[in-house]
């Protein structure tokens, strides 16, 4: 199974089987989110499952400690292989969501979006200095509650390992070939970038998924992750 995720950013259920009957014969990383998640409930990750694909389950939880453990008790009760939390959240809350995680699961942590600019993050979030500064601070917070990895830019990437090496796990979305749109994403590299800067997994969504032949826009970005 390649450490390309397929974001299944789909408005239905009915859709998102349509696209997973392309793959049959081809066990995939796929990403259900908030979209999917909120419209069809766990049983859509349990079909999932029985697919033969892998899950990532990416609902960013974000709230007080306690909620956010509950709700990991319940999320470990499916048969997922990432989770996240925004790392905004502090490290009292990852350690719980740890916790109620266990650690049959990765629990990664968000950072800063891929569409937030410097711009946004100095004056709407109000957080100064660099963007590399905040991610750096985040991951580094991550790391002390116990989370496996973090969710980031492939832009941030090498300057993270610089600080962590190799004690978490580089998820990156912001993942374009150059002949994609940018759609609403600010912080992008191609698959072979992402992946010479370090990255373990990435995530590609719109790029596939609205692509006219799917299966053969993830060869290609497949092709360009192993180049």
């Amino acid at each position: 199974m390649k450490n390309i995720i397929v974001a299944l950013d789909f408005e239905t259920e009915q859709k998102t089987f349509e696209f997973l009957d392309l793959f049959n014969e081809t066990p995939l990383y796929v990403k259900v989110g908030m979209e999917l998640f909120y419209q069809s409930g766990p049983s859509i990750l349990e079909e999932i499952t029985k697919r033969g694909h892998k899950i990532f389950l990416d609902l960013k939880l974000h709230d007080i400690p306690n909620t956010v453990e509950r709700s990991m008790r319940i999320i470990s009760k499916h048969k997922i292989a990432m989770t996240t939390v925004h790392a905004a959240g502090g490290i009292e809350m990852m350690k719980a969501a740890k916790k109620g995680l266990g650690n049959d699961t990765l629990l990664l942590a968000v950072t800063q979006l891929t569409s937030t600019s410097q711009e946004d993050m100095n004056n709407q979030q109000n957080i100064q200095g660099t963007l590399n500064d905040s991610v750096v601070n985040y991951a580094n917070c991550a790391m002390q509650a116990g989370c496996d990895g973090v969710i980031c830019s492939p832009l941030e990437v090498e300057t993270l390992k610089e600080n962590f090496n190799d004690n978490l796990q580089y998820v990156t979305p912001g993942i374009r070939l150059d002949t994609n749109t940018k759609d609403d994403q600010k912080r992008i590299t191609t698959p072979k970038q992402a992946k010479q800067n370090g990255s373990n997994f990435i995530v590609v969504g719109r790029p596939i998924t609205q692509a006219n032949d799917p299966k053969q826009a993830y060869e290609d970005i497949v092709n360009s992750w192993e180049a």
